[in-house]
């Protein structure tokens, strides 16, 4: 099973899903949780970089959380975060050919 490069201690899951998230994409335009990234294709250039900001358009480097290369993405992999938004969560980039899924609250 492909290691966890972040929080592997963190929370179980979240209580709503975004599936099949293959370009930029508001998870959640209000304050939450997101708890977990299952990679179901991780790419072929690019990251996955995910923000805490409530559009497409406000994410910026002062409210990013994550910045993931596809190089350290696997398929099947699970990214625990259990990282609390105090604005929405937002996924600004995918990498080209990249399929995500989330969990939040």
């Amino acid at each position: 099973m492909p290691q966890n490069i972040l929080n592997a201690g963190a929370a179980e899951g979240g209580v709503s899903t975004k599936l099949q998230i293959n370009a930029a994409a508001v998870i959640k335009a209000v304050p939450g949780n997101l708890a977990r990234i299952i990679v179901q294709a991780p790419g072929s250039a690019g990251n996955l970089v995910l923000n805490d900001c409530a559009t497409i358009g406000a994410a910026a480097a002062a409210n990013q959380i994550a910045s993931i290369p596809f190089g350290s993405l696997t398929a099947g992999q699970q990214l625990f975060l259990d990282w609390p938004c105090k604005t929405g969560i937002v996924v600004s980039a995918i990498p080209t050919g990249g399929v995500f899924s989330a969990s939040y609250a």
